[in-house]
């Protein structure tokens, strides 16, 4: 068995469970490992979209932060919703102070389409926290948001995460969800060179949280001791079998079956 390994998830709530910390948490547990929070932002939302958003004063965001890392301590923080500028230039300044492996998730914007991230914060995002990125997980339009470049092809994917790395990423994770084809193809690159992983497409509206879900899977494996490829290699699994295994609630945009090595591959 692997270590425990203990994650600070540093994000926004979803009261649909789907996404956010909800998510996060049930994945770093369905994994093995141990996950603790410091939430950004309350989130009123369903399957059929976010309808309201609370932040979070930044001091209690800190303090939530600090009083895990002073006690129960973390091997890997892994970020989501941030918000705005002034909590990413916070979470800047935590993980330098903490010097912890992070894993970045960018989140821009949810499912369906509500913007999760002020615009004028992207640069923020781009110049704070890509060059403190363990690993940086972006989707084609938040790539394009960060580079400048248009993210239409897979190798338009590795030319970003190229961007990235050297905007200081030590890795990044490019997600190929949006570009068009019958499958899927997700590219992991670093300095060293790159590690493709790829599947069928699947059919469904049951895929909210899938990027929360891949990036906390992914901090969990570094968390508990994991190559980096390893590690990308049991969350990219994990989540396509959560995708595939949906349970289909909601009318809209549902969520994935987070649970599903409780009850095996059968």
């Amino acid at each position: 068995m692997p270590p425990l390994g203990r994650v600070l998830i540093i994000a926004g709530s979803d009261s649909g469970g789907g996404a956010g910390v909800q998510a996060d948490i049930k994945t770093v547990t369905a994994l093995g490992g141990y996950a603790a929070t410091a939430i950004t932002a309350v989130t009123v939302q369903n399957t059929l979209g976010v309808s309201g958003v609370h932040p979070i004063p930044l001091d209690i965001v800190e303090a939530q932060a600090r009083a895990v890392l002073s006690d129960i301590g973390a091997d890997c923080i892994k970020t989501g919703m941030l918000g705005d500028a002034a909590t990413v230039a916070l979470v800047a300044r935590l993980l330098a102070d903490t010097g912890l492996p992070a894993v970045i998730d960018p989140v821009m914007v949810a499912k369906g389409g509500a913007a999760l991230l002020a615009r004028a914060a992207v640069a923020a995002v781009r110049d704070r926290l890509v060059p403190l990125a363990a690993l940086l997980t972006p989707n084609a339009p938040e790539a394009e948001a960060l580079t400048g470049l248009a993210v239409v092809t897979t190798d338009d994917l590795r030319r970003a995460g190229e961007a990235l790395l050297a905007l200081g990423a030590k890795a990044v994770l490019m997600k190929g969800g949006h570009v068009p084809g019958d499958r899927v193809i997700d590219l992991l690159i670093t300095p060293s060179g790159e590690t493709a992983f790829e599947g069928e497409r699947i059919a469904s509206r049951h895929t909210h949280g899938t990027g929360c879900t891949l990036a906390s899977a992914c901090a969990t494996g570094l968390a508990q001791g994991l190559p980096l490829v390893a590690a990308v290699a049991r969350a990219w699994d994990y989540t396509h079998q959560a995708i595939l295994r949906a349970p289909g609630f909601g009318a809209g945009h549902g969520p994935l079956d987070h649970g599903w090595p409780l009850r095996g591959r059968t």
